[in-house]
């Protein structure tokens, strides 16, 4: 890519999947595995239906306008994009049409990379619309799930601004945690919440954009990258050639199995839908006062707690980068920290133990069974001298493994041995069973001093004070 100058825009889509009902209908907002079970007359568009705007998924939407610094309008409407497809019963999707009014218009956002340096993103537009059906494509038939027809859809426009795979990876991730940080969406991809579409040109002049070509729903992060730079080489390969001709204005998909992209179709322009004013939603006007409150209800967003963690809790860039990128993670930090667990060790044991747990067994921090009060439990032990850190992860496992609380696991057959003559007294012991290595560290193998602490340790089950024990074998060695 040396020689050639890569441009990349993005429209990211976003299922409003917390708002109890669909976007212009009464129709219940919720995952089901079950097919057709969430229908609306209004969201088919059965004769004598109208169409009534949900607020919140309203306010939502106004939410990411204020936090991706775009233009609210004065007066907000609605338009119908027609087209026929099988996914939308309709024949027609309401939608905002830019460059017409939306609710919201330009903007940036800054976001920051794994090293600490930042880049903008330059926003076009952000606009609310209902999301069509879901198509599955068998071997000789499609099946149609309307569950989701209707539900509120964000969708997100970037200006053709970004220039590399991974800083348009890092902008996706980012808006994704800020969708679950405000409430607005869970923006599982599992759920089908999150879709992208991605425009790729290359030119030789950075001055001048190529031609660009857009593939259609990639439905994964890690798709985005690998889309990024196959379409990116697919259109190099063409330049070198000299078939550059070949690269026309099109819309083409990502096809897992060969890692290429794949045409579908010429690129359709706006006129073809034939966009016109949605006549059953007329335009209202957006109340300063109403805007305001909203904004003051912005919660705390990913980068302000990261602030918080690394200037007020003294954790480093790396672990608050772990904790922040799910808000539930973050979540769980918090109320450990609530609960009077030192924040890094709460960090260390929430990084390592924990995240370590739930990757393992492909577990959400929602479904995970010690809660931070559990955990506080453990840590208070081990703080108190109680239990080892060793018998802490132990007790941490067996609560995991047999759904019990920890407390029921700490008894005299796990407690940690604090009694210094009886430390003292298996110290001798092991000394006088082992003259011959007492009297090689006398003469300078420092090395078995670990040894020693290890037999300790053996003889004891683990359960000895780790650090008593270091200083009784020292202190016994020096006689």
């Amino acid at each position: 890519m040396n020689e050639y100058y890569l441009t990349i825009g993005l429209e990211m889509h976003c299922e409003g999947s917390l708002t109890n009902s669909k976007v212009f209908s009464s129709g219940k907002n919720e995952y089901s595995d079950l097919p057709n079970c969430n229908v609306s007359p209004v969201d088919m568009g059965f004769p004598g239906v109208l169409p009534v705007l949900n607020k919140q998924a309203l306010k939502h939407a106004i939410i990411m306008s204020l936090i991706l610094h775009a233009r609210i309008p004065e007066y907000m409407y609605f338009e119908r994009k027609n087209y026929y497809y099988p996914d939308l019963p309709k024949g027609y999707q309401i939608t905002q049409n830019p460059p017409e009014e939306c609710v919201g218009n330009g903007g940036y956002i800054d976001i920051e990379r794994e090293d600490g340096s930042t880049f903008r993103v330059e926003i076009d537009n952000f606009h609310l619309e209902e999301d069509a059906a879901q198509l599955t494509h068998l071997y000789d038939t499609s099946t149609i799930n309307y569950n989701r027809a209707g539900n509120p859809l964000y969708e997100l426009v970037t200006k053709p601004c970004l220039h590399s795979a991974d800083d348009a990876v890092r902008f996706l991730e980012h808006i994704r945690s800020i969708y679950q940080y405000c409430g607005i969406s869970e923006a599982d991809s599992k759920k089908g919440h999150l879709r992208c579409d991605v425009n790729v040109s290359v030119s030789k002049d950075p001055n001048k954009l190529g031609t660009k070509v857009e593939i259609k729903n990639v439905n994964s992060f890690s798709s985005v990258r690998e889309t990024i730079l196959a379409e990116s080489q697919r259109q190099i390969d063409l330049i070198n050639a000299g078939k550059e001709a070949e690269i026309i204005q099109e819309t083409r998909r990502w096809d897992e199995g060969t890692g290429t992209t794949i045409g579908m179709r010429d690129k359709v322009d706006a006129e073809d839908y034939k966009y016109f004013v949605e006549p059953n939603i007329p335009p209202y006007k957006l109340e300063a006062s109403w805007i305001e409150e909203i904004k003051a209800s912005i919660p705390k967003l990913p980068y302000e707690r990261k602030n918080s963690y690394i200037n007020d809790l003294g954790l480093s860039p790396y672990d608050a980068n772990i904790i922040i990128k799910e808000k539930a993670i973050s979540d769980y930090y918090d109320e450990c920290i609530k609960l009077g667990i030192e924040a890094k060790s709460a960090a260390n044991w929430l990084t390592v133990n924990i995240l370590g747990y739930l990757n393992k067994e492909f577990q959400k921090i929602e479904d995970f069974f010690i809660t931070p009060t559990m955990l506080k439990t453990i840590l208070d032990k081990q703080k108190e001298g109680v239990i080892s850190s060793k018998q802490a992860k132990d007790i941490f496992a067996e609560a995991l493994e047999k759904h019990i609380d920890p407390k029921e696991l700490i008894s005299s057959d796990n407690m940690q041995l604090n009694d210094e003559e009886t430390i003292r007294t298996i110290v001798k012991d092991i000394l006088a069973n082992n003259e011959a290595n007492v009297t090689a560290y006398k003469n300078g193998k420092t090395n078995l001093f670990q040894f020693f602490v290890g037999n300790v340790m053996k003889e004891t089950k683990g359960k000895a004070n780790p650090s008593l024990t270091a200083k009784i074998v020292e202190e016994e060695l020096n006689k």
